[in-house]
């Protein structure tokens, strides 16, 4: 998804390698290399950073990073402008991390189970991820690590201030950067996901006047509400705009024609998605839209229209495809 990650570590723990190995060959992730994981925090991160240094946790070597971003999984709504702003705090810094302020106040018990003390949530951040660091200095800094860092540590950024004399660079994070802790944050990050793939929508028609018009006023009507990107082309040639619109995670279209039996053009369509990198975890909605303006409009002939896409609707769903069919029929 990010261009200039140039590799990522999976660490995982030993009884999910599998599962975790059948979703990388499943999505064909090119640059996702897995580690075994450790019994606590510390100790997985430090094995994920051996990748780089030391030949009993790889097959090969992988080029030492200048800066490296560690995050949690259970953060996964993380967005490229606070990777890029940790990432060039880091370089200038040597250790950054994203901050959230405190959304509730923190106390201190004693030891009867009583009130101690509260702290005034103003002068307090909490430490979120991601968070970068220059390689040589975390790495330098976890093999410094006591077996107590290690086994009962979990800020990062400690370590470098412990260890390496490094006064990390906080940066503001934003509202996404929070936790898939409970069961029920599954149900908002689902929610979350299926809202933001709602969002984008492309329009797609042939090239004739009158077809590319409906496209057009579709758009107008629509943009103000979502996102949407117009273009007019030919489905039987391959078109790299429309590969880039694939390769962009849209998952909404809606395609326009005055053709009978348009089907192969569909099939065209839908072969251009299965080929493009995009994950189908959520279903694609393909919506086909049937323009007839013939001088003689045949009721039979569209009917018939729609129930061959019913038909085609029924094969592609096995994909996680969604296919609806609408007749327009104006004189």
């Amino acid at each position: 998804r990010i261009s200039w990650i140039s590799n990522i570590i999976v660490v995982v723990s030993p009884e999910n390698i599998e599962i975790m190995k059948s979703i990388i060959e499943k999505y064909d992730h090119r640059r996702v290399m897995i580690v075994k994981g450790g019994i606590t925090r510390h100790r997985s991160i430090f094995n994920g950073l051996k990748v780089f240094a030391e030949n009993e946790f790889s097959n090969h070597l992988l080029q030492k990073p200048e800066v490296v971003i560690i995050h949690d999984a259970v953060r996964p709504f993380v967005e490229e402008d606070i990777l890029s702003k940790v990432v060039m705090a880091a370089k200038e810094h040597g250790a950054a991390g994203a901050i959230r302020p405190l959304v509730s106040t923190v106390i201190a018990s004693a030891a009867d189970g009583c009130l101690d003390h509260s702290l005034e949530r103003a002068r307090y951040r909490a430490s979120e991820m991601p968070q970068a660091f220059l390689f040589d200095l975390i790495y330098e800094a976890y093999q410094q690590c006591t077996d107590y860092d290690l086994d009962y540590g979990t800020e990062c950024l400690h370590l470098a201030l412990k260890y390496c004399k490094t006064n990390a660079k906080l940066v503001e994070g934003t509202t996404d950067l929070w936790k898939v802790t409970y069961k029920r944050d599954l149900y908002a990050a689902e929610s979350i996901i299926k809202d933001n793939l709602s969002q984008q929508l492309c329009v797609i028609t042939d090239v004739k006047e009158a077809v590319a018009q409906v496209g057009f006023l579709l758009h107008e009507s629509l943009k103000s509400q979502i996102k949407v990107e117009a273009i007019s082309i030919s489905l039987s040639k391959n078109d790299s705009h429309l590969q880039n619109i694939f390769s962009g995670q849209c998952y909404n279209f809606v395609c326009i024609n005055d053709k009978k039996y348009a089907i192969q053009e569909t099939q065209q369509l839908l072969d251009m998605l299965e080929k493009s990198s995009i994950p189908l975890l959520y279903p694609v909605v393909l919506i086909l839209v049937h323009l007839d303006i013939s001088e003689n409009i045949s009721f039979s002939i569209g009917m018939e229209e729609l129930t061959r896409i019913k038909k085609f609707a029924r094969e592609v769903k096995k994909q996680n495809i969604l296919v609806y069919g609408l007749l327009i029929q104006y004189k």
